[in-house]
């Protein structure tokens, strides 16, 4: 999800929920404690520099059970650090607080929730990194019978 997206869906909104991957929701009194452009500069196991640009979200919870930020709360800070940070309509990563680590997140929609997705590694260099592709496997009765190249029909024998 874009900035530019999350903005139009809270503008329809009355209240935020933020649902994470196993279905429960981020406690209502949730903070966003930074709004923030993160660039990462680097070098893939295949040599290539990349340069990589986020919106980046942090969520944060508090004692203080009766907070609530409202939609428009929300979007005027959106708005803020756009023009601050001089950030470009730019994809969302949200950080949350897991047990024993902060998670990453991609951010999506439902039409009721904003729903935070896991993400996960991957090598960017395929062709570079001498990982053989994975061999496919065929289920047990999709096998089919070869034709001969030397049949009645045949032009190569």
């Amino acid at each position: 999800m874009k900035l530019s997206e999350i903005k139009k869906e809270l503008n329809s909104l009355t209240t935020i929920a933020f649902q994470l991957p196993n279905g429960e929701l981020v406690p209502n009194h949730f903070h966003v404690t930074e709004v923030g452009k993160v660039t990462k500069h680097f070098i893939d196991c295949g040599g290539t520099i990349r340069n990589e640009e986020i919106a980046n979200f942090q969520l944060w919870e508090a004692n203080d059970y009766d907070h609530r930020l409202h939609p428009e709360k929300l979007v005027h800070i959106i708005e803020l650090s756009e023009r601050v940070l001089n950030m470009p309509d730019l994809e969302i990563e949200v950080e949350y607080q897991m047990k024993d680590t902060i998670g990453k997140f991609s951010l999506g929609f439902d039409g009721t929730n904003f729903l935070l997705t896991s993400k996960e590694t991957t090598c960017l260099a395929k062709d570079n990194c001498g990982i053989p592709a994975e061999k496919i496997k065929a289920k047990i009765g999709e096998w089919k019978e070869k034709a001969s190249c030397c049949g009645s029909d045949a032009v190569c024998c």
